[in-house]
């Protein structure tokens, strides 16, 4: 071979050597990072559950609002969707997410040292485990207020945190800013304690209520680091247990934030929970369940939560047994009873 083939043979190699490379190394040809899925908060009614739901519904005595949503596939399903129910401690959960968006601008620390004064305190009858342990006051990390706020649904710890958010306007700019307009920060829980129709006030719907959770599960407005925490904290929570957790199978992740108002002559104003499932195969049910000035007794009220859970459990994940039959006869069950008792 004469020293031009060989040059001529070099030539080709190391051309298309060099193009193997380019191919390889070329960013436009490697996979994009996975995106969050840009699925719409009700895209596909489910009408069978929605069925299922307002049968057990329409047993309650009170006003009831719901929404579920499969968020990676948009299977959803709504009762007054657009209703207006009193939030009561649920509203902590925007709360705490204006904070740490204040948070990753680094114009807060989540270490930073927080004084609580007695001022600070919600009143007595209003849960606060931050003012019952430090009667004369505290200091406490910042995100030791997040923890107490939405785990323990502390109070006080609430209050502190909507100061620290720059009050009610900037946490109602803040959820503008994600797209929600119909979830209410109006006042602060030492406010709501004044008098009976104050808690009325600050008010979600079901729909904004599944915008936050799927926010808060695929959203961008937060950092990771922030996500993360805030879905520890949700996960973490020790309220309601009798609600929404109750009707999924032991074990189950479930991030949420519970609300619960008083009672005045016969009529519970709020009983409320809202949070993230955590399905076996890795997908996320967003649900919001609220109960407004109910006559029924607590363990009704929880239970209808609870059969709620059941029947999208069954419906979008699967089981061995069809709850749906087993809830109506239960229901037809307690309707006999109650018109025996009345007769």
């Amino acid at each position: 071979m004469n020293k031009r083939a060989i040059f001529l043979a070099i030539f080709i190699f190391l051309f298309l050597t060099s193009c193997v490379y380019r191919v390889t190394d070329d960013p436009v040809s490697i996979s994009p990072p996975v995106s969050k899925p840009p699925i719409q908060v009700e895209n596909k009614p489910d009408v069978v559950l929605q069925q299922q739901i307002q049968e057990i519904v329409a047993q309650a005595n009170a006003h009831v609002g719901v929404g579920a949503v499969l968020l990676e596939t948009g299977e959803s399903v709504f009762i007054d969707p657009d209703g207006h129910f009193p939030s009561q401690s649920v509203y902590k959960l925007p709360i705490a997410m204006a904070v740490l968006k204040r948070i990753d601008a680094g114009e807060l620390r989540i270490d930073q040292e927080i004084v609580i004064d007695k001022s600070d305190f919600v009143r007595w009858g209003f849960h606060s485990p931050i003012r019952n342990l430090n009667p004369q006051g505290t200091v406490l990390p910042l995100g030791e207020l997040i923890r107490a706020s939405i785990s323990e649904s502390d109070g006080t710890a609430s209050d502190v945190l909507l100061e620290l958010a720059g009050g009610p306007t900037t946490v109602q700019k803040y959820l503008a800013d994600i797209g929600i307009t119909d979830f209410i920060v109006a006042d602060s829980e030492k406010q709501i304690s004044k008098d009976w129709e104050t808690q009325y006030r600050n008010w979600a719907t079901p729909r904004a209520s599944i915008k936050l959770l799927r926010e808060v599960e695929f959203g961008n407005s937060l950092s990771e680091q922030s996500t993360r925490l805030l879905l520890g904290v949700l996960t973490d929570s020790n309220t309601g247990r009798r609600r929404l957790r109750a009707g999924l199978p032991s074990g189950t992740p479930f991030a949420h934030k519970t609300g619960t108002g008083g009672t005045k002559d016969e009529v519970t104003s709020a009983t409320n929970d809202i949070g993230i499932i955590t399905t076996p195969d890795g997908r996320h049910i967003a649900i919001a369940v609220y109960i407004a000035d109910s006559t029924d007794d607590g363990w009704t009220r929880e239970q209808l939560m609870s059969d709620i859970t059941k029947l999208v459990w069954y419906r979008w994940v699967g089981g061995e047994i069809d709850p749906y039959t087993q809830i109506r006869e239960k229901n037809r069950t307690q309707a006999d009873q109650k018109k025996g008792k009345s007769s």
